[in-house]
Order: structure tokens, then C-alpha cells, then sequence
């Protein structure tokens, strides 16, 4: 493995590695670390807990704040880019695609196999937390339910658990892309473009994020038939119980606001989806799950306003703190 500076600068670093999936096809994913105290190609030491974050759809990790706030907890953190995604786009891929979520499952497993031996601690692995948002809150829901025992906590921030509205607009959705997606995956679905939660958010429109347009584009990437599908798939099976045994914490907005124009009130609402359906769904997730609804939030609840975010901050810590491994309660 080759660390080398991260775009983040300072004390991050990221190394391209390739995974095989399922379906045998070689993918490159790229594992981001915050290295706080330490030099280049250090490992960072022998902490005993750590955690990866997943990203979002059209996304990529660039939130240094949060990362400092896991190691400021004992955590050594890490993120992934995953494939056709942020740092791990390449040239002419489509931007965003995958035709099934468990293809993500290699990456997901192969750098929980660099952070563990990066950090074997003295008794063993060290004690993964996994967090996602969005996309990468069901992605990462899906993989701790296929891989049980390998998690101790699970946190999502707005996972994208349902299709907005309710379960029965998934199942005319599905009718309608899977056939499609079945012949042409790649084909493009015209939707209607918006950029209000990029707006809200990014420090070149009204929000404080500096964010790189070469790994997120404003728009997002074009929805294809096989990437909806797959992920239409995914919610199926969270809705039918993913009996994940692991203490789950979720995190929403308070309220969301949608529609075809700008609205004030996207400035402190989730502008991508349906919280009171999220909500809902987060019970078909494990055993313990924990549900923390945030007035002011943004749809990644870890960028809105300051006071909002500290208030999220302040929650996962308390939750963090009750579901120590430390003190048993993984579950």
C-alpha cells in the first residue's frame, strides 16, 4: 500500500487500491485517513477502535471536521471513495454507476482489511464503526446485514432507505426501470436536474463547503437505469428486515422540503429526502436503532449551520458513549 497527500492536505492521506467483485470485474476504490499528530506513511498507531465512512451518491469525503471528530474520540478514521466515485473516477467511466450495491461489498471489505492491520490493536481487530450517508447509509446497512459480527456500531446520516413518499411508489418505480435496466443499465433517465442541496451546501453558491466539481458535480451525475434499479433493489430488502444485530444510531432533519423551485426554507430542511419516510423505514433495519430527528438540518446532517451541526455532534457523542464496546454494548 503507497499512501501519498490527500487532497484535503494537512493531515490526511489516500491510497488507490484495486477490489474484485462479485461478478469478477477488477474495480480501483480509494481509503482516505486523517493521520492528527502523525507524518507521512505513519500508521497511525495501535488505536483500538476505528471507523469508515461512506459517502453519498455523486459524492466523495472532504468533511475534515467530522473526521477530527472521530479521532478526537479514540477513533481512527477513515473514507472511502468508492468506485466511479470522488478521488476513484476515472476518465470516461460513468460518473456515480454501479448495476448492483453488493459490487461495493469488495472495496468495503478489502479496506476493512487495511484498516485492520493497520490497527491490530493488542487483542485482535479493533472495533469498526461503519457510517454512511445517503446512498452510502443504505449501502453501508446493506453490507453490515451480509457481513454479521464484523461491525460494533452502525451510524447513518439521512440514509436513503425509501423511495420518497411511500413503499408503493418503489414498486411502480421498479416496474418500470427494471425491465430497462435489465437491456441497457447504462441508459440515461432523463429527470429533472436540481441543484438546491448543492446550493445550500457548497461555498461557491450559498453554503461554507468547499466543494471540488471534479468529484461532485452540482447536478449530480446522470441517473442510469442500472444504478436506480440497484438501488430500488436494495430498499426492497431493507424494508423486508436486515435483522442487523449491531446498535444502530440514525440521524435526520426535522423536516424536508421538496419541489421543482428554490425555497428559503432548503436552507435547514433535507432537500433530498423524505425524513417522516426514513423515519419509518429505520425500524426494518436491526434490533436496537436509535433515531435522532435534528431541527435545522440539512440533508448530511454534519454540514448544516454550526449550531445545528454541534447539536448532531453533541448526540452522536452521547450515543457513542452508551454503545461503547468498551462497556458491552455492541448488540
Amino acid at each position: 500500500m503507497k499512501w501519498v497527500a490527500d487532497i484535503l492536505g494537512g493531515d490526511f492521506e489516500a491510497c488507490t487500491f484495486p477490489a474484485a467483485g462479485p461478478d469478477g470485474v477488477e474495480r480501483n476504490a480509494t481509503l482516505v485517513r486523517h493521520v492528527a499528530g502523525a507524518g507521512a506513511g505513519s500508521t497511525g498507531g495501535d488505536t483500538a477502535r476505528a471507523v469508515l465512512f461512506l459517502h453519498g451518491w455523486s459524492d466523495y469525503f472532504f468533511n475534515a471536521e467530522l473526521a477530527r471528530f472521530w479521532t478526537r474520540r479514540g477513533f481512527a478514521f477513515f473514507a472511502l471513495d468508492m468506485h466511479n466515485h470522488g478521488r476513484s473516477l476515472r476518465a470516461g467511466a460513468p460518473g456515480g454507476y454501479v448495476a448492483d450495491l453488493a459490487d461495493y461489498d469488495a472495496e468495503i471489505t478489502a479496506a476493512i482489511g487495511i484498516i485492520t492491520a493497520l490497527h491490530p490493536g493488542a487483542d485482535g481487530p479493533p472495533a469498526l464503526a461503519l457510517m454512511g450517508h445517503s446512498t452510502g447509509g443504505l449501502i453501508a446497512a446493506l453490507w453490515a446485514s451480509r457481513h454479521p459480527g464484523v461491525v460494533s456500531q452502525l451510524v447513518l446520516d439521512s440514509p436513503w432507505l425509501e423511495m420518497h413518499g411511500s413503499p408503493a411508489l418503489r414498486r411502480a418505480a421498479r416496474a418500470m426501470v427494471d425491465p430497462l435496466a435489465r437491456f441497457r443499465p447504462e441508459a440515461v433517465i432523463r429527470l429533472p436536474e436540481r441543484a438546491f442541496y448543492w446550493r445550500s451546501i457548497s461555498s461557491a453558491a450559498e453554503g461554507e463547503w468547499a466543494l471540488d466539481d471534479r468529484y461532485r458535480p452540482p447536478r449530480a451525475f446522470p441517473v442510469r437505469a442500472g444504478w436506480l434499479s440497484a438501488v430500488l433493489a436494495g430498499q426492497t430488502r431493507v424494508a423486508r428486515g436486515l435483522n442487523i444485530t449491531a446498535p444502530i444510531l440514525v440521524l435526520i432533519s426535522g423536516a424536508s422540503a421538496n419541489g421543482m423551485f428554490w425555497k428559503e426554507s432548503m436552507r435547514r430542511t433535507d432537500a433530498v429526502l423524505d425524513v417522516n419516510t426514513i423515519a419509518l423505514r429505520a425500524l426494518s433495519l436491526g434490533r436496537s436503532i436509535t433515531l435522532e430527528r435534528i431541527d435545522g438540518a440539512l440533508h448530511d446532517v454534519f454540514l448544516s449551520a454550526p449550531p445545528v451541526r454541534a447539536d448532531a455532534y453533541a448526540r452522536l457523542s452521547r450515543w457513542l458513549r452508551a454503545y461503547s464496546p468498551d462497556n458491552g454494548s455492541t448488540g
